[in-house]
């Protein structure tokens, strides 16, 4: 005869997903309750949030590098005024 039973046991890992499972629903509901069904975040709210960051960043980096561009030319034609006023040998 065989000891071996085929029940499975209950372990550590089974009890573990359990509770994690039971958190995530309790934060889901908490979150619904005080933030409002309007509001609980989503996967496509997340990316929308994401590529609207991404744009201001490119939109600040373009600011920044018309800026510099600005500077740059305007440093040249100091330069070249300079060069102009400075007296010859």
């Amino acid at each position: 005869m065989s000891i071996a039973e085929s029940n499975p046991s209950i372990g550590l890992t089974t009890i573990s997903r359990t509770v994690a499972s039971l958190a995530v629903g309790v934060v889901h509901t908490l979150e619904r309750a005080v933030v409002g069904e309007g509001r609980v975040r989503t996967a496509r709210g997340n990316a929308w949030e994401a590529v609207c960051a991404d744009r201001a960043r490119a939109d600040k980096r373009a600011e920044l590098d018309r800026l510099v561009a600005e500077l740059t030319a305007a440093r040249a034609v100091s330069a070249h005024r300079q060069r102009e006023h400075q007296p010859v040998g």
